[in-house]
């Protein structure tokens, strides 16, 4: 549970309520948009391989779908719980409505540590809670996607139980292999439209990446493919990288490619050769141009907020930053592009995923990431052009547009 100084001050509105007044909504509207539509709780009983059974406890909640099914990932997190995911599924509600593509927002998760357990286990669970939440889920209903600790084969194993009894079913469940259905430019496809992003405000702001010194928080799916692309696309500078574990630092920049394939070995990125360990706190404390959450939610709080040194933070990660963290940063003048905006690329790709199943036609890759660029920067550029008629923060901005167009369908619908 965040302490005191982690939150905004009681008498401060919240991004919601700010949006909210800037879209007009009346307090009926307000309700409905903040409570979920529907909300599924279950017991996920799994055989262990030592013969035990575990009860795990798992979730799947859809906050919103007046705009098209509900879209959102499944996490397997010893911290996810109700709450978590109930905000991380609002969030999933504005992302796609932001991004004008027509889903509604859904999250799942099931409270786990993932790291103790077999391949087996986990497709035993993975089946069992997909057999529990079906009767919520379909290609028209609700179609979920990775998170974290979940990946492609996650969402075969999802894919393959929901289709027992149903038939044929791969728009079910988008970021699954590319043999089964998935598609093309889907594993980088967060990564990918963060720095789509990122060059965007680049060119806005005149503060060039090649040569920026960036710092990335995480090395999961989203931090190891932005490092990537930055530094072999955009002549970036890596000067820090950190994972549950800890960290790695080199003011002369990192060795991505090399990194990549000691990581790839399982092998902790602060036990890289190719600069010096530090903690996993001490990523925020790194001088930098970029700095990039891209790991969990609420990272950068507000006590950690007053020691950032860089110039703008690009939110990878779903919610890295506090409401007291915001305050802060908008009184030291430090820009944060939301996370709703930044690392929307994912779900993007997994609408041409799920158009693509109900299709059945593959798209190739260079069409994917020509249409998600067009995507991503129709989306900064709304944000941008938002927040500077209305002087507000761009992570307003980017609720008001988004709110606006889930409150236009409600209204349509007579909701």
């Amino acid at each position: 549970m965040a302490q005191p100084a982690d939150t905004a001050p009681a008498s401060a509105p919240s991004s919601f309520d700010i949006a909210a007044d800037l879209a007009g909504l009346s307090a009926h509207e307000r309700a409905v948009l903040q409570a979920p539509f529907r909300e599924i709780t279950v017991q996920v009983p799994v055989k262990m391989d030592n013969g035990e059974t575990k009860v795990f406890k798992g979730y799947r909640i859809q906050h919103n779908g007046a705009r098209g099914p509900t879209k959102g990932g499944i996490r397997y997190h010893q911290h996810a719980d109700h709450d978590e995911v109930l905000a991380l599924a609002r969030l999933m509600t504005w992302k796609t409505a932001l991004l004008d593509i027509p889903f509604g927002g859904a999250k799942g998760g099931i409270t786990v540590d993932p790291r103790h357990m077999s391949k087996g286990e986990l497709e035993r669970m993975t089946r069992v809670f997909t057999s529990r939440i079906a009767l919520a889920l379909g290609p028209y209903r609700d179609v979920p996607a990775p998170d974290v600790n979940t990946n492609a084969q996650t969402m075969a194993w999802v894919f393959d139980e929901y289709s027992r009894g149903r038939g044929y079913s791969p728009a079910v469940v988008t970021g699954k292999p590319v043999a089964i259905g998935g598609s093309l430019g889907r594993e980088e496809a967060t990564g990918r439209g963060v720095v789509f992003v990122m060059r965007e405000y680049a060119r806005d702001h005149q503060t060039p990446i090649e040569g920026a010194r960036v710092v990335i928080q995480g090395f999961g799916n989203v931090g190891a493919n932005l490092a990537r692309i930055l530094h072999l696309e955009d002549g970036a500078k890596i000067i820090a990288v950190s994972d549950v574990e800890g960290g790695i630092r080199n003011d002369s920049g990192l060795d991505i490619p090399a990194l990549s394939r000691h990581t790839a070995d399982r092998k902790p990125v602060g036990t890289f050769p190719g600069g010096t360990a530090i903690s996993g706190d001490d990523i925020f404390r790194v001088p930098c141009d970029y700095l990039c959450p891209c790991a969990l939610g609420d990272v950068i709080t507000a006590q950690n907020a007053a020691a950032l040194d860089c110039r703008v933070i690009i939110e990878g990660a779903n919610a890295p930053t506090t409401p007291g963290a915001d305050a802060v940063l908008l009184q030291r003048g430090i820009t944060v592009v939301p996370d709703f905006l930044a690392n929307a690329g994912g779900v993007v790709v997994s609408y041409f995923e799920w158009t693509q199943n109900l299709q059945q036609h593959r798209w190739e890759l260079a069409y994917i990431q020509e249409q998600l660029l067009k995507k991503m920067v129709a989306g900064w550029s709304e944000v941008r052009d938002y927040a500077g008629a209305h002087k507000v923060t761009l992570r307003s901005a980017a609720y008001a547009i988004a709110i606006g167009r889930v409150v236009e369908a409600e209204r349509l619908r007579g909701t």
